[in-house]
């Protein structure tokens, strides 16, 4: 049984605490957080504590807390040579102080506290210093997850990037909708069906297959008319700039102006 203590009680940590705590295999010891509480997922209470100096003793140590906070905490730990690891995509392996085993467990995935998610098919990407850490690391997110990949910082860093793309990005462009939608009195839930099937394409196509739209056609009046129905700069802008950047990947390389 793999013991593990969760610094931080955000989006993340929340559901780490929910996985684990569900697991054959491995169980919380500690939670730290600034608000301590008592949790209970079902199963035995888990102690929470305010402060750092209350650590006890565990096989593995995971701060997940925002980016900026990660070197600070890890300074702060009053203990030497215990594996711990970070949750950030962005933020590399080094950050970690030098006092202690380091490693980096990312769950590829966005959270939101209230929101349920199936922790079993998210993608963890570990890395760690040292391989018997490694190996822990490995048993560890094989308890809560099928989908366990040894990933470097600088790997990870590329992977980050993208993932904001794919979901930070494209999420915003739901906010905009939902605007565009609330100006008019349209009911956002009818683009719903829209947005699902544009998702589940890229099971059996590449995103660049399943594109579709005016932008890919090059249809100008159409793209005119929807700039012109856009209420401020800031969409106006978006759109022709999502609109250039389609246009762009599917013009063949000889049908482009010099």
């Amino acid at each position: 049984m793999i013991s593990v203590t969760i610094i931080g009680y955000g989006n993340v940590g929340s559901h780490l605490v929910k996985a684990i705590n569900g697991s054959a295999y491995a169980k919380i010891s500690q939670i730290y957080s600034r608000s301590a509480v008592l949790i209970s997922n079902g199963m035995d209470e888990i102690h929470c504590i305010n402060n750092l100096s209350e650590l006890t003793e565990a096989d593995c140590y995971i701060i997940a807390v925002p980016d900026d906070y990660i070197a600070s905490i890890s300074e702060q730990l009053p203990f030497k040579d215990r594996l711990v690891v970070h949750t950030s995509g962005s933020v590399g392996i080094d950050v970690l102080d030098a006092k202690n085993r380091k490693g980096v467990f990312y769950p590829l995935q966005t959270f939101s506290k209230n929101k349920a998610v199936t922790f079993s098919e998210i993608p963890l990407c570990i890395e760690a210093a040292q391989t018997d850490d490694l190996q822990l690391l490995k048993k560890l997110g094989a308890a809560i997850s099928e989908k366990v990949t040894e990933i470097s910082s600088k790997e990870r860093s590329k992977i980050h990037v993208a993932a904001v793309f794919v979901n930070n990005f494209v999420n915003h462009l739901y906010h905009v909708s939902e605007e565009i939608m609330g100006e008019h009195d349209l009911d956002f839930s009818l683009l719903k069906p829209l947005i699902q099937e544009t998702a589940s394409k890229i099971e059996t196509l590449s995103a660049k297959d399943a594109q579709t739209g005016p932008a890919k056609r090059n249809d100008i009046q159409t793209i005119a008319r929807h700039k012109e129905q856009l209420s401020n700069n800031t969409q106006k802008e978006i759109y022709s700039l999502l609109t250039k950047a389609i246009k762009e990947t599917h013009t063949k390389p000889n049908e482009r102006k010099l």
